[in-house]
């Protein structure tokens, strides 16, 4: 079987992240947006049918939106993925409620980028249909950027995609739009899902996505100021925050591991302390420290608690030390086992530090048997 065209970045043992296009479109609208991504996520971009690199005879005239979606699902089970995050804008957008009311056991989470459960009524997609069958794609894409982006912005590479479509994919597309009404199932929608709205979208208004994120259970909307249609090419860094939040990238899931390791009362301590000037500083810690090194999966927590003692006292950071050996007990380790590391120290960084490093460990340890 001939797969969609697609493109995947980041780690192999990543979880998997599925990012859709807009008609008209290639993989290029997530240029900005899925190299970070793909940083905490094994992201697999795709083409539409007869657009970017996907082969134009994947869909034919009165194609519905669920034959997309058993391409995108073809082209997940040729790579090996089962179930995985999804996000797509518009017509992808479409492809993704379309799986998490038909297909719900292959999606962890959904997000919904400028897009609808309709899109107004089938006679204009209709309409748009026999125009690009009878006069190509040229004089529709002279007006992409109006209907893409606010006055005055462009991507040149994505107009130049939408010129070089393939005009019976295009027009097969444009017949899924025609037919595509879920309305009547958004409350059946049980994966978590996020709806991001562009505020001067004219295609899909915000209205259109307020009306999913008030059907569908638990949902949550995020609207982008200064957005029109295609936002992950707009405004990128909006659409990477609202989908690193929804998709537990690494600054919510990296504070989630900090107060596990750490506990509430310390964190708790540091966010009170925390003053414009440090605030990005804490954000780096809950992103890198926590979000991405103690989450990976290689190392176990006592593990990765053994290390940071180590490297702790090699460096005389004793104070931090403190709050490390507390970490440790929390993530399993004995006092004696901690004694072990810090005997080994002893050896590798120097008695003195070791000795001081024995000193601050006693101090928490006895706080915690009096505690006890």
């Amino acid at each position: 079987m001939t797969l969609l065209d697609h493109r995947a970045e980041g780690p192999a043992s990543a979880p998997p992240l599925l990012l859709g296009p807009s008609l008209g479109t290639s993989n290029a609208l997530w240029d900005k947006v899925a190299p970070e991504l793909s940083i905490t996520h094994r992201v697999v971009r795709w083409d539409l049918p007869g657009h970017g690199g996907s082969a134009a005879d994947l869909i034919s005239a009165g194609a519905t939106v669920g034959d997309l979606a058993d391409l995108v699902l073809a082209l997940a089970d040729s790579l090996g993925i089962e179930r995985f995050a999804y996000a797509g804008v518009s017509l992808g957008g479409a492809v993704g409620l379309h799986l998490a009311v038909h297909r719900p056991e292959r999606l962890s989470s959904l997000a919904v980028i400028c897009s609808s459960a309709h899109f107004n009524g089938s006679k204009p997609w209709e309409e748009r249909a026999a125009l690009v069958r009878r006069e190509g794609l040229a004089g529709l894409a002279e007006s992409a950027d109006a209907r893409w982006f606010t006055s005055g912005f462009t991507v040149p590479e994505l107009v130049d995609d939408h010129r070089r479509a393939d005009p019976e994919a295009y027009a097969a597309c444009c017949d899924a739009l025609a037919a595509f009404d879920l309305r009547d199932r958004l409350p059946e929608i049980a994966v978590p899902t996020l709806l991001v709205a562009g505020r001067d979208d004219p295609a899909t208004p915000p209205a259109h996505l307020r009306e999913i994120a008030d059907a569908v259970p638990g949902a949550a909307l995020v609207e982008i100021p200064g957005a029109s249609h295609l936002a992950p090419a707009q405004c990128p860094e909006a659409v990477l925050t609202a989908l690193r939040a929804h998709f537990g990238g690494p600054a919510g899931r990296g504070m989630e591991v900090r107060r596990e390791v750490l506990g509430d009362a310390h964190v708790d301590r540091a966010q009170a302390r925390q003053t414009p000037f440090t605030a990005r500083f804490q954000d780096f810690i809950s992103r890198y420290a926590w979000g991405e090194i103690w989450t990976d999966p290689t190392l176990s927590r006592r593990e990765r608690s053994m290390i940071t003692l180590t490297a702790l006292v090699a460096h005389g950071h004793y104070d931090e030390l403190a709050m490390h050996v507390r970490a440790a007990r929390r993530n399993g380790l004995t006092p004696e086992e901690i004694g072990a590391v810090l005997l080994q120290t002893a050896v590798y960084c120097g008695v003195p530090a070791a000795n001081s490093a024995f000193a601050a460990a006693q101090r928490v340890l006895a706080e915690e048997d009096g505690a006890s």
